[in-house]
């Protein structure tokens, strides 16, 4: 399925899991000049999203972490959250699914292979209406691309279904730190997708980037 085409190229902020003293502590407007998307991959407090979604004056799109739970009682003020649906943003088709693998039973924010891909069952008449997606935004990776052997880092096999089947531009995630070992990746690609992992932030051009 061909990813949907765009004239425009647009500039999109990515966080996930750890907040950025470059861009929060000493906040500076001319860091993020032109960012026209922020977006998401969980772990973050809601007032960092918050911050960012006001100061920029962007819309703030995000999935849940595993651990967000405090979301539920209080989320981000002015975000957008794209959990088991597909927004639309100036014609680019963004598919949200967050959380991670089930490691502890029965908590928040945490999923077995077979509840994640219930999840996308559901999402059938979703990704029928819109004819598939351009960009999935997750907080864990697809399994065995760039996520670890332990269970609470291990990726989900149903994202890297996703990709074989809808071929879209674009896989955000988090939940793998840069500190974690020598196996972090900024950057990566599987099939026809171009993996960003989102840990701290990442700014990226749509479609440029996915075109290297």
């Amino acid at each position: 399925m061909k990813p949907t085409q765009t004239n425009d190229t647009v500039k999109i902020l990515i966080l996930a899991d750890h907040e950025s003293k470059l861009l929060y502590d000493y906040y500076d407007p001319e860091r993020l000049k032109g960012v026209d998307l922020i977006i998401s991959c969980g772990d973050l407090r809601a007032d960092y999203l918050t911050f960012f979604v006001t100061l920029c004056n962007v819309p703030l799109l995000y999935v849940k972490g595993n651990h967000d739970k405090k979301y539920d009682v209080k989320p981000p003020e002015g975000c957008i959250c794209i959990e088991d649906t597909i927004y639309v943003y100036k014609g680019i088709r963004i598919m949200g699914l967050g959380g991670s693998m089930e490691y502890i039973p029965k908590s928040t924010n945490q999923y077995s292979e077979q509840k994640m891909r219930q999840r996308v069952k559901k999402m059938k008449l979703k990704l029928w209406w819109h004819k598939g997606f351009d960009i999935l935004v997750a907080h864990s990776p697809a399994y065995h691309v760039n996520d670890m052997e332990d269970l609470p880092h291990r990726g989900f096999e149903v994202f890297r279904t996703l990709m074989e089947k809808y071929e879209p531009k674009f896989f955000f995630h988090g939940h793998v730190h840069s500190n974690y070992g020598r196996n972090f990746k900024r950057k990566d690609k599987f099939g026809k997708t171009t993996i960003i992992n989102a840990y701290e932030y990442a700014i990226v051009e749509y479609p440029a980037d996915a075109e290297d």
